[in-house]
């Protein structure tokens, strides 16, 4: 499941570098779905990630705001600290934990952190989807969403 997590992060940090490519109107224009615009979609993924993840390691939710992260430069920012916090804990102890119920104050579910992993990654999926559309639409190529030929150290 880590290779995922590489490949996620590995997708997430090309769009971020394609994304220098945008005017600031571009990078903030209103999109259908998503959370309002690229940079506030971005900000999203990274804190969904980073909620779950705290919340599997019993550690309590920081709610990040999107106006403390006005722009690309700052989310990279945060998504290499977020990165950085959890690949250990995601690479060798998680494994042990894949059973155990996770309840959390934002959603009135219980749920296994397998389920809690396999829903992070799905959700990021999801989202990078959004933002190829979004690229097409702005007549430019989007990021490669392909996992085969990606380089993983799992």
């Amino acid at each position: 499941m880590f290779a995922f997590f590489q490949y996620n992060w590995q997708v997430r940090d090309e769009w971020l570098e394609w994304c220098k490519q945008l005017t600031t109107e571009e990078l903030l224009m209103n999109q259908v779905g998503g959370v309002d615009n690229i940079l506030n979609t971005l900000l999203h993924i990274i804190d969904v990630e980073y909620s779950w993840i705290r919340a599997i390691r019993g550690e309590q939710d920081v709610a990040l705001q999107c106006g403390d992260y006005p722009t690309i430069e700052k989310v990279k920012s945060l998504s290499d600290t977020c990165r950085t916090e959890h690949e250990g804990f995601l690479k060798t102890d998680v494994h042990v934990l894949l059973n155990t119920i996770v309840i959390v104050p934002w959603d009135q579910g219980r749920f296994t952190v397998r389920e809690i992993l396999h829903h992070v990654i799905a959700h990021e999926i999801h989202h990078i989807g959004q933002l190829s559309v979004w690229a097409r639409e702005l007549h430019k190529q989007p990021v490669s969403a392909s996992f085969l030929g990606r380089l993983y150290l799992e």
